[in-house]
């Protein structure tokens, strides 16, 4: 079965690849979890779209990734969000919500995927871990507060 990948699939490629696999694989896996698309003509056409996304995401190298470090570390995120009468979220902050909120503050597109933060229910300061390069990881302060 030959497939486009539209996410990272460790041991098979990255998004904009198209790959062969084993029938049951692709059905069973790759497809329901929206790891990739069947291929067609069509669907070739949108790769170069995935492949720029990608491209607009991707670390370059060490040194482009501890200058990232720096300015997410001396970046001030902050999140607004409805709270009930204790101060506690209407649900939580994930992952997707302080992505969008890096790329409102800085400006840099992080994957949500490299963002590891435990559950956020309360306002207040909380910190975030962003995987940008093999061993560089910044901690990122996220400011939640009432909207």
């Amino acid at each position: 079965m030959k497939l486009i990948l539209t996410r990272e699939v460790s041991g098979l490629g990255h998004p904009g690849d198209v790959v062969t696999v084993a029938d049951g694989y692709g059905r069973n896996y790759l497809l329901p979890t929206h790891n990739a698309i069947a291929w067609s003509l069509g669907a070739e056409k949108q790769i170069d779209g995935i492949r720029r996304a990608r491209a607009a995401r991707v670390i370059r190298d060490l040194d482009h990734a501890k200058e990232i470090k720096a300015k997410l570390e001396a970046s001030s995120i902050s999140i607004k969000v409805k709270v009930g009468a204790q101060g506690k979220l209407y649900g939580s902050v994930t992952d997707k919500d302080v992505a969008a909120a890096i790329k409102s503050a800085v400006g840099i597109d992080i994957d949500r995927h490299k963002i590891k933060l435990v559950h956020i229910k309360k306002t207040g300061n909380h910190t975030a871990k962003v995987s940008l390069h093999g061993n560089v990881v910044a901690n990122v302060t996220v400011s939640v507060v009432a909207a």
